[in-house]
């Protein structure tokens, strides 16, 4: 079995965790509304995806 020969240090084992945090998610504006949105998702407050009302919201 495979043992290391020196105790990795605190500053090594951190920095190599420094890039595992979890990034917010991507939010765009809706070309419509210019509400915030996910992507590749239908806007919540038009209803529009790709250029075409794909849920009718009503009012």
């Amino acid at each position: 079995m495979a043992v290391p020969k020196k105790k990795t240090s605190k500053q090594r084992r951190d920095s190599r965790r420094a890039t595992h945090h979890i990034a917010g998610p991507t939010v765009g504006e809706c070309p419509q509304c210019h509400a915030p949105r996910l992507p590749h998702r239908v806007c919540p407050k038009c209803g529009m995806y790709r250029g075409r009302q794909v849920v009718s919201l009503e009012e």
